[in-house]
Formats: structure tokens, C-alpha cells, sequence
């Protein structure tokens, strides 16, 4: 498999990751205040801030210095490399904060009520799968036709 190939394969396989992570927090969601499974919720909070981790490392070493490459035919995509840059930042902040209140619910010891809980996890959930559809639709085969990575 040529470098290009696995590259993709890489960032394909965390955007797998991420979108599974999303379909769960959107069942917890879907499920507040009535039904809440303790265990997802402990499985859930133990997952969310390394499969965050994983795949920024993967965009970061992988991604980023193929869209730096392309910068002098693209200067306009040093923008975009900076806002993303700071996605980066605010997921794993955000993801930190639902990592505590999935341990709360997971421990019976909830800290928001259920309307904020389920807003919260909204908001991180669909955040991360426009984080995740914009590199599909757009970096990827930008940087594919490009051989950049």
C-alpha cells in the first residue's frame, strides 16, 4: 500500500472512530432522563477524550503539514489550517467537560439536569460530525487530487 493510500486509510479509519462515538452520545442523548445505561455512560466517558486525542494526532501529523505544502499554490488555506488549528483546542476541551458529566450519570450522580445534559452532548456530537464531513468532503480530496499526503 503506497503512503498515500495508508494516509487516507489512517484519517478514514479515526473518522470512522469519531462518527461511532457520535452515533453513541446521540443514543444517550435520545435516551435522557428516563433511560440512561450507567455502563455506555462509564464506557462512554472513558472513550470520548482519547478517540478525540487519536484523531487530532492523526490530522496533525498527517493532514496539516499536506495542506502546508500546498500553501504556496493555496495561500488561502493557511485560514482554514488556523481554524482548524482551534477546533482542535475547543473538541478537547469540550470533550473533557463531557468526559465529566458521562462519569457523573455513569456513577448515578448527575451534575446537570437532563435538558443540559442532552444539549451538551448535542452540541458536541454534531460539531464533531461538521468537523469530521468537512474533512471528507473537502480536505481529503483536496489533498488527494493534490498528492499531497
Amino acid at each position: 500500500m503506497t503512503s498515500l493510500r495508508k494516509d487516507i486509510a489512517l484519517v478514514a479509519e479515526a473518522h470512522v472512530r469519531q462518527l461511532a462515538l457520535c452515533a453513541d452520545l446521540e443514543a444517550i442523548a435520545d435516551d435522557l432522563p428516563s433511560q440512561v445505561d450507567r455502563q455506555r455512560c462509564l464506557h462512554l466517558a472513558r472513550a470520548v477524550c482519547p478517540t478525540i486525542a487519536a484523531a487530532q494526532s492523526i490530522e496533525e501529523e498527517l493532514v496539516f503539514p499536506a495542506m502546508r505544502a500546498l500553501l504556496p499554490a493555496m495561500p488561502e488555506l493557511q485560514q482554514t489550517l488556523e481554524r482548524l488549528r482551534w477546533e482542535h483546542f475547543e473538541d478537547m476541551c469540550f470533550a473533557e467537560e463531557l468526559h465529566d458529566a458521562l462519569l457523573a450519570m455513569g456513577c448515578g450522580e448527575p451534575t446537570l439536569d437532563a435538558e443540559a445534559t442532552g444539549y451538551m452532548l448535542r452540541g458536541f456530537f454534531e460539531s464533531l460530525r461538521r468537523h469530521v464531513a468537512f474533512e471528507r468532503e473537502m480536505l481529503l480530496p483536496l489533498l488527494t487530487s493534490r498528492n499531497a499526503i
